[in-house]
């Protein structure tokens, strides 16, 4: 019982530091802050996360992880014939893009400096998702489904117009219609990669 509710105090804090951070970035948040969020004492704190740097850490892990997303990802990559998984991988990719991975408090140590291991978590779980759409590319190109093509600079086109609309809604708080715009994304993609290949070149250079 005492475990458990050292569990449930210890996710408590977690939330409350998550809003706070969030918001406010690192330096601008003290332990006292957290202690007022949470009715709780610096000790407890302490006690549970080390330090107020441990607080923010595991916050970070947390918040930023995209594993859940990855996960969802990876699965639709498994439907075949590839291009199926790939008109899944859009719906999925604009539907459950976990938005709040990128609230900008939990990526600044302080007022002007950009906390690493946040940026590093965050690069290298989007290394992931690129790999996984590229794969989907190459499955296309292997069965005939696309043109010839650098499946790698192919996935870059393709995650770039996803991400206009996701980050248009990050940073700019702009609604649209994403189900009417992943179908437009995917038909406007799906028509490049399936052009004649006596019109277009077998496979573009690496610039």
């Amino acid at each position: 019982m005492q475990a458990q509710r050292q569990r449930v105090g210890a996710e408590k804090i977690l939330q409350a530091a998550s809003r706070l951070f969030s918001e406010k970035g690192y330096s601008n948040v003290s332990i006292r802050d957290i202690c007022r969020a949470t009715g709780s004492t610096a000790p407890v704190i302490y006690y549970h996360f080390g330090s107020k740097k441990g607080l923010f850490d595991a916050v970070v892990r947390k918040q930023i992880s995209m594993s859940d997303f990855i996960s969802r990802l990876s699965k639709v990559a498994m439907v075949r014939p590839p291009d199926k998984g790939l008109e899944s991988f859009v719906s999925q990719y604009l539907t459950y893009f976990p938005e709040r991975a990128f609230e900008p408090g939990l990526y600044m140590r302080d007022s002007a400096t950009l906390d690493k291991q946040s940026a590093r978590m965050v690069s290298e779980d989007l290394d992931r998702v690129r790999g996984i759409a590229s794969g989907l590319i190459e499955g296309c190109v292997s069965e005939g489904r696309f043109r010839r093509t650098d499946p790698g600079f192919a996935a870059d086109c393709l995650l770039g117009m996803l991400n206009r609309v996701i980050f248009q809604s990050i940073h700019f708080s702009k609604a649209s219609d994403r189900e009417a715009y992943g179908k437009f994304v995917t038909a406007f993609f799906f028509r490049a990669m399936r052009q004649d290949r006596r019109s277009t070149s077998a496979s573009p250079r690496t610039p």
